[in-house]
């Protein structure tokens, strides 16, 4: 295989930080800020970072990327261990779980960062749901036009890789009776599910221009499709698994 053609991988995991005594939700902004900070000093660049997400509950890590699933692996253990310390410093811990199988989520607040103070102003109420993690895999595929030719191919798999990952079968304390209500509630956003089919790079650049010309959306960042091409990363980002 020609050096150009192998595909690099790299992953974002989002965990919630629970209090280690009552197992409830952690709502410090303070306590976010220097978990993230302590990661941030304490694992290498070459081995990813940590970023903070929508919730002060939550926190967002990101590996470099690999180009073998066995150099991934290595610095998921790392990055993982890096949070898991860095919160228990703060009698916190992560869990790796789509939804909190008790929280509610009208009681939460949204980390004050101009993204997300956007987000919640646009959408309201329904970004305010938003109390879930999920796993996003990007594949590099350096070549635009195979990328839209993987698109389209790859959405018949997503209901497979979802079925796979399911962890959030719980809601607000009660059963949903759903295995994955994560995507219950990420899909009251627009612009989420399975993608649009394009049949060029060319086709999709025209689809994202009417959305933004017509002030649907500022950028390609507000596609929140189960899997798309990342707007500013030459990788298809696989969004559907729970964590």
């Amino acid at each position: 295989m020609a050096k150009h053609d192998i595909f690099t991988i790299g992953i974002e995991e989002e965990y919630l930080l629970v209090n280690k005594e009552t197992r409830s939700l952690s709502d410090s902004v303070e306590a976010q800020e220097a978990i993230i900070n302590d990661i941030t000093s304490s694992i290498d660049e070459d081995i990813g970072f940590a970023t903070p997400e929508f919730l002060k509950s939550h926190v967002d890590l990101s590996t470099s990327i690999s180009i073998s699933i066995k150099e991934l692996s290595i610095k998921l253990k790392k990055m993982r261990m890096a949070v898991a310390c860095a919160a228990d410093k703060y009698s916190l811990a992560p869990i790796a779980a789509s939804t909190h199988p008790l929280a509610n989520w009208k009681d939460l607040q949204h980390t004050d960062k101009e993204r997300y103070n956007n987000l919640a102003t646009d959408l309201q109420q329904v970004v305010k749901r938003l109390a879930i993690c999920g796993m996003h895999v990007h594949v590099g595929v350096p070549n635009q036009e195979h990328r839209i030719d993987l698109l389209n191919q790859i959405a018949y798999f997503l209901p497979h890789m979802l079925a796979l990952s399911t962890s959030s079968p719980f809601w607000s304390g009660q059963n949903s009776g759903l295995m994955s209500y994560r995507l219950a509630v990420f899909d009251e956003l627009p612009r989420t599910g399975l993608p649009e089919r394009f049949e060029s790079w060319a086709e999709y650049q025209r689809h994202l221009k009417i959305l933004e010309e017509a002030e649907i959306m500022t950028d390609s960042t507000k596609l929140w499709w189960d899997i798309r091409p990342h707007s500013s990363l030459p990788t298809l980002e696989m969004r559907i698994a729970d964590i």
